[in-house]
């Protein structure tokens, strides 16, 4: 398969082959039980890939994506779009194979992933913070210099390398009930969603978005589509979901398997990453603090779809490469903390 093939929804070979890829550079990281409770009294765990090398599941499918390309092609370098963890994800896999990396990179980005980009040797270019102008600029960008593009969630490559995270879950935890994943793309969740169909059907995959940023949510329940303005998606604080639509392929695989979005309101992406400095000790970012916004919203009887079912639940942490000034503001905030 080449990069530029038709998008084909990935089997579950393709995965296990992705593991194989990932396990070269990424780490594996653990669930994390919480002291909380979900329905039926099942346990509830993190799967906290803001403890991964990049601070981000992101590292997953990059890895996976370069792991993949024919020798001579990764040699003539890569180059991708992202506003900050993809970015990061795909710089380090380029770096693990000795290529060299250029990332366009929105206005608006968080200084600490551009910095933290950068610091890993690629060269940063910076655009306009519209998805138009992140794809134009990253394909003339790979036009002129023969590098291949990286997409940043809409290739079976990608999706594949997502959904070892799904691999690893169904492997630690079989009975698994509830899984919730952020949706920006729609890359993590609909690689989980093929994982756990294959190894643990009985899972109920839920996506999470901001009220301010649901377009896949608009789309799954119009069946088709459906692009946000710019100027509404970058009004939540979860900037790694500022996505104005999902794509194509990922929309294709959650559709046809009738995957529920749950929405949440900002205070409570505020108070959930907050939660998480103060009650498990783990820095998290918005984007990353989704899932448990979620969860609380879910038990408390105000989901916007199907309940969660009884059994162990895992809340998918996306990243914590959060800005040190945001966190900071965020902790100071006054937020229950039972």
């Amino acid at each position: 398969m080449s990069p530029d093939a038709a998008p084909a929804i990935p089997s579950l070979a393709d995965l296990e082959r992705a593991r194989d890829h990932v396990a070269a550079a990424a780490w594996r990281t653990p669930l994390l039980r919480l002291d909380l409770r979900g329905p039926g009294g099942g346990a509830v765990y993190a799967k906290p890939e803001n403890l991964q090398r990049t601070g981000s599941f992101k590292l997953r499918g990059a890895l996976n994506f370069l792991a993949s390309l024919p020798e001579a092609t990764r040699a003539r370098g890569v180059v991708t779009h992202s506003s900050g963890n993809h970015a990061q994800g795909v710089a380090f896999a380029a770096r693990h194979f000795g290529v060299s990396a250029t990332i366009v990179i929105p206005e608006g980005a968080p200084r600490v992933k551009v910095e933290r980009t950068r610091a890993l040797g690629a060269e940063v270019v910076r655009c306009a913070n519209t998805q138009a102008a992140r794809h134009e600029t990253a394909e003339a960008i790979a036009e002129a210099s023969g590098a291949t593009l990286v997409p940043p969630y809409d290739h079976p490559w990608i999706v594949a390398g997502q959904g070892t995270i799904g691999l690893k879950i169904a492997d630690d935890l079989p009975d698994v009930a509830n899984v919730l994943a952020p949706i920006g793309g729609g890359g993590l969740s609909s690689g989980i969603t093929l994982a756990l169909a294959a190894r643990t059907p009985t899972a109920r995959v839920i996506g999470v978005e901001p009220e301010l940023a649901a377009d896949a949510r608009a789309s799954l329940l119009a069946g088709e589509r459906t692009a946000w303005p710019v100027e509404e998606v970058t009004r939540t604080l979860a900037d790694g979901v500022r996505t104005q639509s999902i794509g194509e392929l990922n929309f294709r695989i959650l559709h046809g398997r009738a995957v529920s979005v749950q929405t949440v309101r900002e205070t409570e992406i505020r108070r959930a990453t907050a939660w998480y400095a103060r009650r498990a000790h783990l820095v998290v970012e918005p984007t990353g603090a989704l899932t448990l916004a979620a969860f609380e919203r879910l038990l408390a009887g105000e989901g916007d779809g199907p309940a969660l079912a009884d059994g162990p639940s895992v809340l998918l942490i996306s990243g914590g490469n959060v800005d040190d000034d945001l966190f900071c503001r965020l902790l100071r905030e006054e937020f229950p903390t039972a």
